[in-house]
């Protein structure tokens, strides 16, 4: 099974990077009130990074609230 998740990742991974070298152009991002002038490859790199990181942590917090709920109230 570790192997059908690491193709999963090396295929999303593949496709962010073709995707990134196939769109230098420069685009316009607004967010909160901020404007930044950017490549578009950048942007992806960037939002594919947090997301990243992001759904790690979000899958690790509930992997651990899962188990400790399963240990009861005094497991630590």
């Amino acid at each position: 099974m570790r192997w059908i998740y690491l193709a999963v990742i090396i295929l999303f991974v593949a496709a962010t990077v073709i995707f990134a070298l196939q769109n230098f152009e420069i685009v316009t991002m607004s967010f909160l009130g901020l404007n930044a002038r950017v490549p578009l490859a950048l942007l992806a790199a960037v939002a594919y990074l947090l997301g990243a990181a992001t759904g790690g942590s979000l899958f690790a917090l509930l992997r651990r609230s899962y188990e400790e709920s399963r240990g009861g109230f005094g497991a630590s």
